[in-house]
Order: C-alpha cells, then sequence, then structure tokens
C-alpha cells in the first residue's frame, strides 16, 4: 500500500482534529482502499497537483463537475469577472434565468426549473413536489441507486427487492424510510409488482438513468421505457436523477441518449462547473405545484448565487461547440478497449462505459446489476488503487463509483493510464 506523502498525512491528522474522520465527504477519507488520502493543493487541465507538488492523471474530476477539465480558462474568466460584481444578492438576477432558459432549451424533459445547492437539495425537492402534485405519499427508487443524502431514500432493499426498505443510516427512523419502497434496478418485473400493488399511494419513481454509484450500469433495453410506460399508465411522477449524466452522456443528458422523457430531471456536477449548484424541472404543471405559486414549500438562500451560476453558463456555452460529445465518446471508447485489453486470466473483470464515464469491476466478468457490482474483488481493487497511484494515475478511492473522463484527458493521457494498468497488472498477477 502506498502511504501519502509527508505533507498529506500531517495535515490528515491535523484536519481529524477539527473534521469529523478527517473528510467532509465520507469516501474521501479512503476507508475502501486504505492508506491516507492525498491532500489537493491545484488541478490543471487534467491533472492535480498534491500539496507537495506531484501530479496525477486525474478521474474523479471532482466526481463528474469538470467536464471541460481543472481550471478551464473560459469558466476561470468567468468567475473572476462576476466575483467583483457581488458574491450573493437574495434577489432575482437576469443570469439565473438565463442558465434556466439554456437548460430547459436543452432537457427535453424540462419545461421549468428552479436552482438549488446540491444534487441533495434536488432530488428532497423533486419527491416533495411529487407527493405534493400527487397528494401521495410512497416513492419507489431501485437498490444500488444513490440520490444524495435525504433521508427518506437512505434505503436499500431488505430480504427481496419487493419489500419495504430499512434506514441505510444510523439517525434515520424507520418511519422516515417506511414510505420508501426498493425495487431491482433493470428487473422490470420487481418494478411492475411494487406498482400494481401500490399505484394508489405511489406519488413517484426516482432513477438513476444510468446507476452511478454501485459503478457505472447502463439501463437494459426497454428498462427506462418500462418505466415510463408503467408510471403514466398509473399517474405516477417519473423523476430521472441526472445529477451524475446530466450534460455529460449527451448534450440533453440520459434521456436524450435512450430517448425516454421523464416528468422530473434532478441535475447538479456540471451544471455548476465544478462550484456547488443543483436544480430539479419539469413539466409545467408540476413545477407550478411550487411556492410562491402553489403549496409546495422550498427555498433557499443561496440558490441561483450569481458566481456559481456564471460557470455554469459559461461551462455550458463551451459544451456547445461542435464535435464536444463525439470527442468526449471517443475518449471513453479509447480508455474502455484499452482497459478491456489488459484484462484476461491474469486480472479477469469488465468494463462498463456510458459516454466518458466508466468503470473497472475486477472479478465479475459481467455487471448489469448492483448485486453483480458486490461480487467484485476489493481486496484486489485496494491493491489496484493503489498502484495506479504509485504510477500517477488518481482514480476513484473505491470500487464502486465512476471515472470520469474530460475533454482535457488527452490521446497521450489515456494511453499513459492503459499503459500503467498493464504494468500494474503484471506486478499484481506474479505476486499474487
Amino acid at each position: 500500500m502506498v502511504r501519502g506523502s509527508g505533507v498529506s498525512r500531517g495535515l490528515f491528522e491535523r484536519s481529524n482534529r477539527v473534521v469529523p474522520g478527517g473528510v467532509n465527504s465520507p469516501v474521501r477519507a479512503w476507508s475502501a482502499v486504505g492508506g491516507e488520502p492525498l491532500f489537493v493543493g491545484r488541478g490543471e487541465g487534467s491533472r492535480i497537483f498534491d500539496e507537495e507538488g506531484r501530479g496525477y492523471l486525474d478521474y474523479v474530476c471532482a466526481w463528474g463537475p469538470l467536464i471541460l477539465g481543472h481550471a478551464p480558462a473560459a469558466v476561470v474568466e468567468a468567475v473572476v469577472n462576476a466575483a467583483p460584481q457581488g458574491t450573493g444578492f437574495g434577489a432575482p438576477t437576469k443570469k439565473e434565468m438565463e442558465l434556466a432558459e439554456l437548460v430547459s432549451g436543452r432537457i427535453a424533459g424540462i419545461e421549468q426549473l428552479r436552482l438549488v445547492n446540491s444534487g441533495t437539495e434536488a432530488t428532497m425537492s423533486a419527491i416533495r413536489l411529487s407527493r405534493g402534485y400527487t397528494g401521495r405519499d410512497k416513492v419507489l427508487k431501485f437498490d444500488g441507486c444513490y440520490h444524495g443524502h435525504v433521508d427518506a431514500l437512505l434505503a436499500k432493499a431488505g430480504s427481496g427487492v419487493a419489500s419495504f426498505s430499512l434506514p441505510d443510516s444510523a439517525g434515520v427512523p424507520e418511519s422516515f424510510t417506511g414510505e420508501t419502497l426498493i425495487a431491482g434496478f433493470n428487473d422490470v418485473a420487481s418494478v411492475r409488482s411494487l406498482i400494481r400493488e401500490h399505484r394508489e399511494d405511489l406519488a413517484a419513481v426516482i432513477v438513476e438513468p444510468v446507476c452511478g454509484n454501485m459503478g457505472v450500469i447502463p439501463p437494459a433495453p426497454g428498462f427506462l421505457e418500462a418505466l415510463r410506460e408503467l408510471t403514466r399508465r398509473y399517474g405516477i411522477v417519473l423523476i430521472f436523477d441526472e445529477v451524475i449524466t446530466g450534460f455529460r452522456v449527451a448534450r440533453g443528458g440520459a434521456q436524450e441518449r435512450y430517448g425516454v422523457t421523464p416528468d422530473v430531471t434532478c441535475l447538479g456536477k456540471v451544471l455548476g462547473g465544478g462550484l456547488p449548484v443543483g436544480a430539479f424541472g419539469g413539466r409545467r404543471d408540476i413545477m407550478s405545484c411550487l411556492a410562491p405559486l402553489g403549496p409546495v414549500y422550498q427555498a433557499g438562500t443561496l440558490s441561483g448565487n450569481p458566481v456559481t451560476v456564471t460557470a455554469g453558463l459559461a461551462t455550458l456555452k463551451a459544451l456547445e461547440a461542435p464535435g464536444v460529445y463525439p470527442e468526449l465518446e471517443a475518449k471513453g471508447r479509447r480508455l474502455e478497449e484499452g482497459l478491456k485489453g489488459v484484462l484476461g486470466p491474469g486480472v479477469q473483470g469488465t468494463v462498463n462505459r456510458v459516454g466518458s464515464m466508466l468503470t473497472l469491476f475486477l472479478g465479475p466478468e459481467r455487471v448489469t446489476a448492483p448485486d453483480h457490482a458486490r461480487d467484485s474483488d476489493r481486496d484486489r481493487f485496494a491493491r489496484f488503487f493503489h498502484g495506479m497511484l504509485a504510477r500517477g494515475i488518481y482514480l476513484p478511492p473505491s470500487p464502486f463509483e465512476a471515472l470520469f473522463l474530460s475533454l482535457a484527458h488527452s490521446d497521450d493521457d489515456i494511453a499513459a493510464t492503459v499503459a500503467a494498468f498493464a504494468d500494474w497488472a503484471d506486478e499484481d498477477s506474479s505476486r499474487h
């Protein structure tokens, strides 16, 4: 195992004295891979640099937002120009309206949009809105899909996918998740059964159209279409959580890529260009239930923050350039094919990819559901993570996360990553 640098180790020790676990989001603590986390000093293009100045090819990309790479000139310039004009007003601004117009013009399922400050706020608000719109209480989610740390959605399946769920975190009363049902991702039969049983009480079905928090798991052919048909038939709100996939897997998100339009869409990550943001939007008749027009209350002091909105506008406008999404697709395909080319008897596994997000699962040769992902070789992944880090490649420190590419990743970067994997695979196979 590669230990963190002396500087990072010292900072981690200091941080542990004032920050729970030393980190402000759990996966950053490297609990799944061991060792002490790097403390990052800066980023540039496809690379991050730790506090000692050592550089690494970065495939975390701030967990997805940095589709243009680190510190892209257009975004930095926009932020630098916006900040002196004011960092917050608590009043409407022209730019937040312009961002809403741009998003509604790109995302088919959005006629109106409300900005919030995180993906968690977006999903929490979308659930409340769906309940207010339908007058029903229950929500159906999917095993393996993460929708932020909302109490009612921090739940997983118990003895089976057709059961009521138990809380997946201490501090969440069972009553909070008692209105949450769990179905199997890519399992239409489990969805159909639950909807038929609870159709009079179901307000919403919420799903990551591409599962991204058990590693990348694409929707099976017909899965999203079945969700759309079933929810429409029973008057249930279909929510796509596109916090990860929005503006990443296609210009219009996963709903464009797969040709299925939800009633409500949750966004984040790329939308803010690296600054904190979230949004939810959908059909006009549903969104009009929000205060001040309707009875569903939702508010936020920093919602529509002018600096964040400026970064988002600059990012989305940069993504309008011709050929951007074919380029991202090509980069993703090149990395996927390179990694697959290394896999074999010595290192078994598979690569799942959708656009510029992918996961290398070590162990299973097929991953189409969260249960398959859970069969991954976690010990070998920890060795893989540290072995790649020693070779200058920074990966997500968990076997159940996505790697993200940016427009800043070059062909040479991808070739170097594949070469590093091949070198590690040879070393690990000979030792184990």
